[in-house]
């Protein structure tokens, strides 16, 4: 299946050369150039959510996704400070935005030392949008926690939407990035990737505020 066009311009590794004559969006107006972006970055958060093409995110990377993602993420978990000094346990936004980052460094790094055919700010990229599942699985866990009294039964709720937006997120990034990888070292790309989303899906879960 052809992958559908998105706006934005890298270099895939392998990718025939694109001609340069192209629309220069120099003079076009800010308004056009702020939409043209949303668009772009919508178009990214549904093939997180139906991952049917595998280059889509390399070839068109950007970062605002990632970034909105890891804001979201930073305020919704943050712990709130009752008195001066002291928090509920929560993690504070500087926290979560240096496990954010620095996660998917580190998993970006252990990419390219296998081998990787991508460059760092593509996986960076790949990892950062499909965040997308888990941050719909904070939000259903954040109505769930409106309610006055927390039953085993709503826990269980709470998990099974964690559960269910860890395994997507998974997929949805082996499916972006499993074709740039040694077919002999797949299993190794993986291990990192499982524990960075682990460690997110266990924020959340662990979240009670």
């Amino acid at each position: 299946m052809m992958d559908l066009p998105l706006e934005g311009d890298i270099t895939v590794p392998g990718a025939p050369p694109e001609s340069e004559d192209q629309l220069s969006t120099l003079d076009e107006p800010i308004r056009e150039t702020v939409m043209r972006d949303l668009r772009a970055v919508g178009r990214k958060f549904f093939h997180v959510l139906y991952p049917k093409q595998s280059r889509t995110l390399l070839r068109d990377w950007d970062l605002w996704g990632p970034l909105v993602l890891c804001v979201f993420l930073g305020m919704m978990l943050q712990g709130s400070e009752t008195k001066p000094g002291s928090n509920d346990g929560g993690p504070q936004f500087a926290q979560v935005f240096v496990i954010y980052w620095v996660g998917a460094a580190i998993v970006t790094l252990n990419i390219k030392l296998l081998g990787g055919s991508i460059s760092f700010f593509q996986s960076i990229c790949v990892l950062g949008y499909c965040v997308l599942p888990l941050i719909l699985a904070l939000i259903v866990c954040r109505v769930i926690l409106v309610a006055d009294t927390q039953t085993t039964f709503l826990f269980i709720i709470r998990c099974i939407a964690v559960l269910a937006g860890f395994g997507w997120a998974i997929f949805a990034s082996t499916a972006f990035l499993t074709e740039s990888q040694p077919e002999r070292r797949k299993a190794l790309a993986l291990y990192p990737i499982v524990f960075f989303y682990f460690v997110i899906s266990w924020l959340i879960i662990s979240s009670t505020h």
